[in-house]
């Protein structure tokens, strides 16, 4: 484009959310304090059959959805979609794409407008990134892309092989990708969203890029033999009925496992967490491709000095470039044991938890580059690790604090009224000569876990007096070896005290009335 149309960067950040009626939000102290269940054994029925992802949007949810997009509109934030997630009680909005400024208000305002209403209809909306063990958690992708007014820099056209302006961008996006793993992988760093990165769902914590067959196979080209001649072609969808039309297939289709994605003409980062400010992660990535623009121009206009022609120039330089950042394309499951292998033989980072990742955020590297771009001071980088590390360790404290609270005034008091009923009940068989050898082996089962839940309840206490030291990064540091596995065994033995215990004993509202009453 000229210079008087500047390029700016576009986002569309997707938003995931459960409701749960607000009765049982209240009745739930880790629900309250935390935004999520830190107790809760699996229901009977979660996702397993799809029939919530799949189907009509619940009345109550609907009212609420349209109430939501009113007041959004009122404040000019236009909406585009609104459906349900895969999780029972899991629902996704989605704004229309806007420039980057503006999206991350909207995006802020979205999440404040959200919780209010939920409130008229009796509903909680939680924003957690795991409010809910062993369900999907929750998201938001932001969609990234850049262009002037009247062009998108990252739309591939009908011949992308041909389209060198779509390659040049595309390839400045990818080696930004490669270079800058660590800050990628960092902007998305919090203790919330450790329950889906490095677990088992969500993009993993290895940062990888997508491209489809069609553009992989021209940057293939593009390496072997220094240019594209061909671009594989879309093909059509088979819907298997003949009376339905066979719809175009994008070439770019979707892999739902990987962390940065192009999808069609633009890149989604999938990996941010559902409650996190969309603000840091995507002045990463405008930094980081900022910094790729400006090493590739550098390049090109050395060998333009040096004589050689424009077409020959960018040919070289995007050759040069695809071996370079070769290693982070990944079009397989991201999920699999075998790609954190394949990962590591290739040399990318695998940063599984909060704690591993943020330590990049201040680094030599990345200090020079927010520095040179004139984005961050190195004071301002280092105050934002600082508080991000300190964020850390405060979700993480609480966490531990209401697990403790609620095993030791709530699941074991339910527990001991069990057992004495138990006992009571196999004392009065035996004076009236009744072999009670069921209710017996029951009480031994709920003695046996009563003794379990003291043991690791006792554990937990201690660790959570101890606050692991003066500063924040040892504290932090304390909150990821101490109370994260003190607070996991605990949840063990009150899970299985869930599946034993009456109903009418048990203190707080379960994952099978929270997730199934709509």
């Amino acid at each position: 484009g000229s210079p008087e149309k500047p390029v700016r960067a576009t986002l569309g950040p997707e938003q995931e959310f459960f409701l749960v009626d607000e009765e049982f939000f209240y009745r739930r102290p880790d629900l309250v304090t935390c935004g999520r269940t830190v107790f809760g054994t699996k229901p009977p029925k979660g996702q397993e059959m799809e029939d919530h992802y799949f189907g009509s949007i619940p009345e109550r949810i609907l009212e609420y959805m349209n109430e939501v997009e009113l007041d959004l509109y009122k404040l000019g934030v236009p909406l585009k979609t609104r459906h349900n997630e895969v999780a029972p009680g899991q629902f996704e909005i989605a704004p229309v794409y806007e420039d980057a400024n503006q999206a991350a208000d909207h995006q802020q305002l979205l999440m404040s407008t959200l919780r209010r209403v939920a409130r008229k209809y009796g509903l909680a909306c939680l924003l957690h990134e795991k409010p809910f063990q062993g369900v999907n958690g929750s998201g938001k992708h932001l969609n990234w892309s850049l262009g002037t007014e009247d062009a998108n820099l990252l739309e591939p056209g009908a011949t992308p092989h041909e389209n060198m302006q779509f390659l040049f961008f595309c390839s400045a996006v990818l080696r930004a990708v490669a270079r800058h793993q660590d800050l990628l992988r960092a902007s998305v760093a919090h203790a919330g969203n450790d329950h889906r990165l490095g677990a088992n769902e969500a993009p993993p914590a290895i940062i990888s890029a997508f491209v489809g067959d069609q553009l992989g196979d021209i940057f293939e080209q593009i390496e072997k033999v220094g240019e594209a001649k061909t671009s594989k072609a879309n093909g059509l969808m088979g819907l298997g009925v003949d009376a339905l039309p066979r719809l175009p297939k994008d070439a770019g289709d979707r892999n739902r496992t990987s962390p940065f994605a192009f999808t069609g003409n633009k890149w989604e980062f999938r990996a941010l967490g559902s409650s996190q400010s969309i603000s840091f992660p995507a002045t990463v990535l405008n930094t980081i491709v900022a910094e790729s623009i400006d090493d590739m121009c550098t390049a090109l206009e050395a060998d333009l000095a040096r004589g050689t022609t424009f077409d020959d120039a960018l040919r070289a330089l995007l050759a040069a470039e695809v071996k370079a950042f070769k290693p982070i394309l990944f079009n397989g499951d991201n999920y699999t044991a075998e790609w954190v292998v394949e990962a590591k033989r290739r040399g990318l980072l695998n940063l599984p938890g909060t704690m591993d990742a943020l330590p990049y955020v201040a680094s030599e590297k990345n200090t020079a580059l927010f520095e040179k771009y004139g984005v961050l001071t190195h004071r301002e980088l280092e105050s934002r690790y600082d508080i991000y590390v300190d964020q850390y360790f405060k979700t993480v404290n609480i966490e531990g604090e209401t697990g403790q609270y609620m095993a030791q005034t709530m699941v074991l008091p339910a527990a001991m009224r069990y057992l004495a009923e138990l006992v009571g009940t196999a004392e009065r068989a035996d004076g009236v000569g009744v072999k009670a050898d069921g209710v017996l082996a029951t009480a031994r089962k709920v003695n046996d876990l009563v003794d379990r839940l003291t043991e690791k309840l006792e554990v937990l206490a201690a660790q959570n007096q101890e606050l692991g030291g003066d500063d924040v990064f040892s504290k932090a540091g304390h909150m990821r070896k101490n109370i994260v596995p003190a607070l996991k065994d605990v949840r063990d033995a009150v899970d299985r005290l869930e599946r034993i215990i009456p109903d009418d004993l048990w203190p707080f509202p379960t994952y099978r009335e929270m997730l199934s009453i709509k």
